[in-house]
C-alpha cells in the first residue's frame, strides 16, 4: 500500500482511493471516510472504526442517510465542530453547504434513493458517495486550513 504523504497529510487522490480500498475490504462508508482522515483528526483506528460502525447502509442497513455523509459530517464536527454556543451557526452552515454539494452530485442523501439509482451496480455507486464525501471534506475543510 503506497500513501502519498505532504506535510503530515495525505494528498487528496491517495485519499480518495484509500477510502475506496478500505470499502471494497468490507469497512461501511462511514468507516472508509473516517479513516482516511485519521491523520488530521487524531483518532486512532479502531476509535475511527467504532465511531463509523453503526452508520454503515444509511444507519445499520436501514437506508436512511447515506454512511458517507454521516464519516463527511463526522469529520466536519472533529475538524471544525463547534464548543461553544456562539459558534452553534457558522458550524450548522458548514454542514449545510456539506451536505448540498453532496446532494448537487447524487440528488439525495438517503442510501435507498442511492442504492435503488445504481442496483446494477452497488459497489460502484457507493463509491461514488465515498469519493465525493472524501473531495467535499478537501475541499471544504482541509484546503481553507
Amino acid at each position: 500500500m503506497i500513501k502519498i504523504i505532504l506535510w503530515g497529510r495525505m494528498l487528496q487522490m491517495a485519499r480518495k482511493e484509500e477510502a475506496v480500498k478500505l470499502f471494497k475490504q468490507g469497512y461501511n462508508c462511514a468507516q472508509a471516510v473516517l479513516l482516511v482522515f485519521r491523520d488530521v483528526t487524531g483518532l486512532d483506528k479502531e476509535t475511527s472504526l467504532k465511531l463509523g460502525s453503526s452508520f454503515g447502509g444509511g444507519l445499520g442497513r436501514l437506508g436512511e442517510v447515506c454512511g458517507a455523509v454521516s464519516g463527511m459530517l463526522m469529520v466536519a464536527g472533529l475538524l471544525a465542530g463547534y464548543t461553544e454556543q456562539k459558534d452553534k451557526e457558522a458550524h450548522y452552515q458548514l454542514v449545510l453547504t456539506l451536505v448540498n454539494n453532496f446532494m448537487t452530485e447524487h440528488d439525495t442523501l438517503l442510501c435507498r434513493d442511492l442504492l435503488a439509482k445504481g442496483m446494477a451496480g452497488k459497489k460502484s455507486l457507493c463509491t461514488q458517495a465515498i469519493t465525493t464525501a472524501v473531495e467535499l471534506v478537501e475541499e471544504l475543510l482541509l484546503e481553507k486550513g
